[in-house]
């Protein structure tokens, strides 16, 4: 699978905050972002259906300390 990489623009108080929350659960801010995504993804499919491709979300990501 190819990692592509992605740039985003963040306020800085929001960029702390999300620093503080993956701290908190064991990540880093990069690896809490892409869990955050793949709760969004798997959220949007549960209520419109599957996003048909060979897409792998459980790869790449630290699980939670919790």
């Amino acid at each position: 699978m190819a990692i592509k990489s992605v740039s985003i623009r963040i306020e800085e108080e929001m960029l702390k905050k999300i620093g503080y929350i993956a701290d908190y659960e064991g990540r880093s801010v990069n690896s809490h972002i892409l869990v955050l995504i793949r709760e969004n993804i798997r959220n949007f499919e549960t209520e419109n259906g599957k996003i048909e491709g060979n897409i792998k979300p459980e790869v790449n990501v630290k699980l939670s300390r919790k």
